[in-house]
């Protein structure tokens, strides 16, 4: 049976929600599980009025796709409309307040990071990095830019090396453990048509961190900005470098193997498929992609951490306790959802300002369409946020595929599953959390499903 979850206390929505025009409605029921022997579901949380249709949603694909736990939570017009978790585990612990390593969608924390520096008139994207970090232009490096850096065109996805976990605590890494290797490293970009896009999965953050410490007049690391300037003043719950007493926080990430998607794949949708994509539709598509993906990307790289085996190794203490802003943040969705809402409000949420209008600007400007692995093109701004917008008719499936649902939002997503994405022009902040890691949804189209069917709850509210 599927764990009972602590109650929502009374406040779900804070202030924010009480005063507002919505009255949360209770989604608190069980419900029962289409697979794992009939287990009993404990959907958890409030929508608001008109949002009763995201509800529904969230409920079915619990009971329907291969989950464990999960958090939902979404603000519009700064008021939170959607906040929902549940769990389909025995884990005692798991709550909405539960922290989950997001992956890549930290990658938005830390262009908000830099956007800070930014506004202040303390970094600008169009600078060398050399400008603020002198030794990085070792082995041909100078002409880099921060722009460059932040649209993962900086030639540097990969290391030669593995990182000791102990180099990535915070002491250590205001020590340059990490910024000696960076600067020791020589650049390597993908082969063919002068393609210089390739995703930074791991190493944009240690790069980006280096950067912001530099250029930061306390000299912080963006664990330390993180903690200082949004999550203590703004109570949204979003941590890189997990401190030891809030490691009983944590809720462990699951991957599901090959084999699972293999035995799922054998089941039509009608008999409880419980992945979006079968493994031989994964297998056509990849097919297609192989010769490209070995034009634009670097494979012959180590794991990113010295004794990596498995994407498990993310739930290693180790890895939680130090600093990798583009791969180990650990986050509510209600933690992220608000930061979102924050930057769809052009940095502002409850009067108070925590990204300047000059920053947040120049974060969202020139975005550049480009090739990135070879396979998909992207649109990153100079602050290093993807930028997703309407399909057109030269636009490929694949294309089609990785925007569709999700128009007009910016920010990123992570491996397996969570989104962490602002929607500026309907004031959306939105945020999904799983610890079920659908490694093999590569581009996250299980949970876009959510962003899809919020876009058309508050298109029902203002065209009714």
């Amino acid at each position: 049976m599927c764990n009972r979850l602590t109650s929502p206390p009374a406040d779900m929505g804070g202030a924010i929600l009480r005063e507002s025009k919505y009255t949360p409605i209770s989604a608190n029921r069980s419900t029962t599980m289409g697979h794992h022997n009939s287990k009993q579901c404990q959907i958890q949380g409030t929508v608001a009025p008109g949002f009763e249709s995201v509800r529904t949603l969230y409920e079915h694909n619990m009971n329907t796709w291969a989950e464990e736990n999960t958090q939902l939570c979404v603000y519009h017009q700064g008021e939170k409309v959607v906040d929902l978790w549940a769990s389909t585990t025995n884990d005692s612990n798991f709550s909405a307040d539960s922290l989950i390593n997001v992956f890549s969608s930290g990658k938005s924390l830390e262009s908000i990071a830099m956007a800070s520096l930014v506004g202040k008139g303390l970094l600008s994207y169009s600078a060398k990095i050399t400008d603020y970090w002198p030794e990085f232009g070792a082995n041909g490096k100078g002409e880099l830019t921060v722009a460059d850096l932040m649209r993962h065109e900086a030639g540097l996805a990969s290391f030669s090396a593995s990182m000791e976990l102990e180099d990535l605590l915070t002491a250590n890494i205001k020590k340059n453990t990490v910024g000696r290797i960076i600067e020791n490293h020589i650049q390597k970009f993908p082969k063919g048509d002068n393609r210089k896009r390739e995703y930074h999965a791991v190493t944009r953050g240690w790069i980006v961190n280096e950067v912001f410490r530099r250029a930061d007049p306390a000299g912080r690391t963006i664990g330390e900005f993180l903690q200082e300037d949004i999550r203590r003043p703004l109570d949204a719950d979003a941590v890189i470098g997990v401190k030891e007493e809030e490691i009983s926080r944590l809720s462990k990430v699951s991957p599901l193997g090959l084999g699972f998607h293999f035995l799922e794949s054998l089941k039509p949708k009608f008999l409880g498929r419980r992945v979006f994509h079968n493994i031989f539709q994964i297998l056509t598509r990849l097919i297609r992609m192989i010769p490209a993906i070995r034009r634009g990307t670097s494979l012959d790289a180590p794991a990113p951490f010295k004794g990596m085996r498995s994407i498990g190794f993310f739930n290693e203490r180790g890895v939680a306790t130090g600093e990798t802003p583009s791969a180990n943040a650990c986050c509510s969705a209600r933690g992220l959802a608000k930061i979102a809402a924050m930057m769809s409000a052009g940095g502002k949420f409850a009067g108070q300002e925590y990204l300047s209008e000059q920053g947040w600007k120049e974060m969202h400007a020139d975005p550049v369409k480009a090739n990135m692995g070879g396979i998909l093109i992207t649109r990153f701004t100079q602050g290093g946020v993807d930028q997703f917008t309407e399909s057109t008719p030269d636009s490929t499936s694949l294309e089609r595929a990785f925007n569709h649902g999700r128009e007009g939002f910016y920010g990123w997503m992570g491996l397996g599953g969570s989104i962490f994405q602002w929607h500026p022009q309907l004031d959306i902040g939105f945020a999904f959390v799983p610890t079920s890691l659908h490694v093999l949804d590569l581009l996250n189209e299980r949970g876009m499903t959510y962003q899809a069917e919020v876009l058309n709850c508050i298109n029902k509210l203002e065209n009714p």
